[in-house]
């Protein structure tokens, strides 16, 4: 959720300032991304604080990175809500598959 949100509201970023990127570049953000997002792990919100880390690749102004990151505050109200319940249901659906297995295999034929 945390690398989403930051490759997201970082390309929403470069395409209003009219940066023009190649999918090599989208790439590369996403890998940052991703890293960045371990680091991100467990707090709330704090993918919101690594946007200007991303921003920085493309040259946009420190300024610029915070109200990007403003936007993603109240964003963030809906999107956690969906990405908590995303990320909740996920879990459940695999411990719910991995019983199941458990069952079959202790099970006496």
């Amino acid at each position: 959720g945390a690398a989403i949100t930051i490759t997201v509201l970082t390309l929403a970023a470069v395409h209003t300032m009219g940066i023009e990127i190649d999918i090599l570049t989208a790439v590369l953000l996403s890998i940052v991304a991703a890293v960045s997002a371990c680091g991100a792990s467990g707090v709330a919100g704090g993918s919101l604080l690594l946007i200007p880390l991303a921003c920085g690749l493309f040259g946009i102004p420190n300024e610029i990175a915070m109200q990007v990151v403003a936007v993603g505050f109240i964003i963030g109200v809906v999107q956690d809500s969906a990405e908590t319940a995303l990320n909740s249901s996920t879990d459940v659906i695999f411990t719910a598959a991995v019983c199941k297995q458990k069952q079959k295999q202790n099970r006496p034929d």
